[in-house]
């Protein structure tokens, strides 16, 4: 089996997340966190669209983690994306830091807006 090192060139990825934080680029980020070619901002979830609307043009999807289990968004919520153009994919905080980890290494334009397990 040949074992290659991923690089990620730009944008971080997640290195680690546990109860309330996440930890990207060595440093650690208490609660919500959006993170986008322009780097980790925090969030305070579902209740502030706005920093995922004004970095649409940043990713081609943002995956957008829900905490310990998946659960669905609030209709009024997915029309607002909706609305707003903005592609999402809804899951877990951990499959969503794994699922943007995974295409950031591909070079692929992804984005992440993560409520903390």
């Amino acid at each position: 089996m040949e074992i290659n090192e991923v690089s990620f060139t730009g944008q971080p990825p997640v290195d680690a997340y546990g109860p309330g934080f996440f930890r990207v680029a060595n440093a650690i980020h208490n609660g919500g966190l959006v993170l986008t070619k322009k780097g980790p901002v925090e969030w305070v979830g579902l209740s502030d669209l706005d920093t995922i609307i004004i970095n649409k043009e940043d990713f081609d999807v943002i995956f957008i983690g829900m905490g310990d289990e998946i659960a669905p968004l609030p209709k009024e919520i997915s029309k607002q994306l909706l609305d707003a153009n903005v592609p999402f994919e809804v899951m877990s905080s951990p499959s969503a830091c794994r699922t943007y980890n995974v295409l950031l290494s591909e070079d692929r334009r992804v984005g992440l807006a993560v409520i903390p397990v």
